[in-house]
């Protein structure tokens, strides 16, 4: 699953834009990113689930602004969210023999000084949300797949970011709400009025963030100050367990922006076998790094030449697909058959690492959440947790 992401040394509301203005759907299928250079910038939509990848530019009558957002539906249109003097429209692209059909879909009006952006693709791809951020209150907007425009779905206290989708059937939406000088992670029911609850809280005085989460499996990857006052580590856990989380060492890099961009689905009952790839942005460029929770080194790979820095997605057997758009390939997918779970080289007089121990993020011992009654996720506090379970290596 491919998601929002963030770079821990710097850690603000507005992580979230669009890797190199590359989303990818859930399934899969489709992509869609602004193409073009300098100011002459359209939608373009990538078709994937075929014997080969292609592109279909989608032009307006005009060029798109730097800061329009687009976002690929499961049935290969393309939402674009244009925004001029606080007001956001949206419509929906589609190709039209030699031209591009649009069906306008509404507006939205927000003050100035808030904040309105497009939330990561939903599961099943039939809706798009939006979440504007104002000082004391944020807003979730269905503005795809309604039936009377965009509509406002939740009303959450606090100014929030972030975004990731906890479910398959895009009901439960984890959000990072601050509040009193402090940001935890809240997980947001969309189909009970928006009813919040706590998700995720490693200490009262920490800043803890959830990046990504893979429902299949629960695996969740979060950011927080907990463990090192002062910087930002990346952590990972699972929802439905009550150890707390845990820090790898590995996964701190000094003088790069370590991101996690994608998670491999389908690994249902083995989240510490999961494969998470992350984007590492250093002195030299960026490159991608490749690590399971069960394992006690990241892998690095080279980037494709053009790669849209950021964007990804795993396969079910473990290939990571990569777009890259070059003069010559100017629609391609990298394909990285990484290698299955290799344990790490034991440390000298190290005793081998016992089964992960994960996370804050806890649900109902009783399954897995149903379309029908999902039970919002609980956190489990660190504090109430052994104090020795919280690992950094």
């Amino acid at each position: 699953m491919t998601a929002c992401a963030i770079e821990p040394a710097a850690a603000d509301e507005d992580r979230c834009p669009p890797a190199a203005g590359c989303v990818i759907t859930v399934d899969g299928g489709y992509a869609a990113r602004l193409a073009g250079e300098g100011d002459a910038l359209f939608p373009e939509r990538w078709t994937l689930d075929g014997p080969a990848p292609y592109a279909v530019p989608l032009p307006a009558h005009q060029p798109e602004e730097r800061g329009t957002e687009v976002h690929p539906l499961a049935d290969g249109r393309v939402l674009i969210r244009r925004s001029a003097a606080g007001r956001h429209s949206f419509s929906l692209l589609y190709p039209t023999g030699p031209g591009t059909g649009e069906l306008l879909l509404g507006a939205v009006d927000y003050p100035a000084g808030d904040r309105l952006r497009l939330l990561p693709p939903a599961p099943g791809g039939e809706r798009a949300y939006a979440l504007a951020a104002g000082h004391d209150s944020s807003t979730v907007w269905l503005v795809a797949g309604g039936a009377f425009g965009p509509e406002r779905v939740a009303e959450i206290p606090g100014r929030c970011s972030g975004g990731v989708w906890l479910d398959r059937a895009g009901r439960m939406l984890a959000l990072d709400r601050e509040s009193e000088g402090r940001t935890k992670a809240v997980v947001v029911d969309l189909e009970r009025g928006g009813a919040v609850s706590p998700l995720l809280q490693i200490a009262d005085a920490s800043d803890d963030r959830v990046l990504l989460a893979d429902p299949d499996s629960g695996l969740l990857l979060v950011a927080s100050d907990a463990p090192s006052p002062g910087e930002v580590r990346l952590g990972w856990g699972v929802v439905g367990s009550t150890l707390p989380v845990r820090f790898p060492e590995c996964l701190r890099l000094p003088g790069h922006a370590v991101t996690p961009f994608a998670i491999q689905p389908a690994q249902v009952l083995t989240p510490e076998g999961c494969a998470v790839a992350l984007r590492l942005d250093g002195p030299f460029g960026s490159r991608v790094g490749v690590w399971r929770p069960a394992e006690r080194q990241m892998h690095q790979l080279p980037a494709p030449e053009g790669w849209l820095a950021g964007a990804g997605r795993w396969t079910p057997q473990g290939v990571l697909l990569l777009p890259y758009a070059t003069p010559e390939e100017p629609c391609g997918v990298a394909r990285w058959e990484v290698p299955a779970a290799v344990a790490a080289p034991a440390e000298p007089g190290a005793s081998p690492e016992t089964a992960p121990t994960a996370v804050s993020a806890a649900g109902p011992a009783a399954g897995p959440v149903g379309p029908a009654e999902p039970v919002a996720p609980r956190p489990v506090p660190l504090q109430e947790a052994p104090l020795g379970r919280l690992v950094t290596k």
